[in-house]
């Protein structure tokens, strides 16, 4: 088995079709959700009255990729979209540095409707692990804190096993670093994280 794998996809959508396009995009992670191997997804706009949507998802491997990615579930899903969504690049990483990508720009198609690959797109290069490091650190050293005052007095958690506190801790800030902390770390950081600044 290889390791997990992230897969970051730029799409621009016909504004005319946001609410479709909307739930067409909630459709697709509803139906990826059910395959083995379906570790988490997320989409952003890249403004209010932005065409341009960033798209990620992530797999435990790529043999669990390969069967979202063959399975009719998602040919169909993919043809629903096709009349206010066209794909435009589609980067793949291992490890962290998926998520440290900086959002393509340009105006490149390389797949189809079906998911075929027309052209490829080099993907930037991600900062190195040092930096990947510090940005992460830097997100999840003042969440943790703040947590740990928050829960401090909370009658009897200090008393819990030290696995159960630590499930707990993990099971709440995991959400809040994958969802809010780290992409404004990491937005926050850009020029640093940039390789020009490496």
């Amino acid at each position: 088995m290889s390791e997990p794998i992230t897969v970051s996809i730029r799409r621009e959508v016909d504004p005319a079709h946001i609410a479709e396009a909307t739930a067409w995009v909630q459709t697709g992670v509803n139906l990826a959700n059910k395959y083995p191997g379906f570790l988490g997804s997320g989409w952003v706009r890249a403004g209010e009255t932005s065409q341009v949507w960033h798209m990620l998802y992530r797999f435990a491997s790529d043999e669990a990729l390969d069967t979202w990615e063959r399975s009719p579930e998602r040919a169909w899903w993919l043809s629903m979209g096709e009349g206010f969504v066209r794909s435009e690049r589609v980067k793949r990483r291992t490890g962290i540095e998926g998520w440290f990508d900086d959002p393509a720009t340009g105006s490149i198609p390389v797949a189809d409707a079906s998911g075929a690959a027309i052209s490829e797109s080099s993907a930037p290069p991600a900062p190195p692990r040092w930096k990947q490091a510090v940005t992460i650190w830097l997100g999840f050293f003042p969440v943790n804190l703040l947590f740990s005052y928050l829960v401090a007095p909370v009658p009897g958690f200090g008393d819990l096993p030290l696995w159960v506190r630590v499930l707990v801790t993990t099971l709440v800030l995991t959400p809040v670093m994958t969802y809010w902390v780290l992409p404004w770390v990491t937005h926050w950081l850009r020029r640093w994280l940039a390789p020009r600044a490496a």
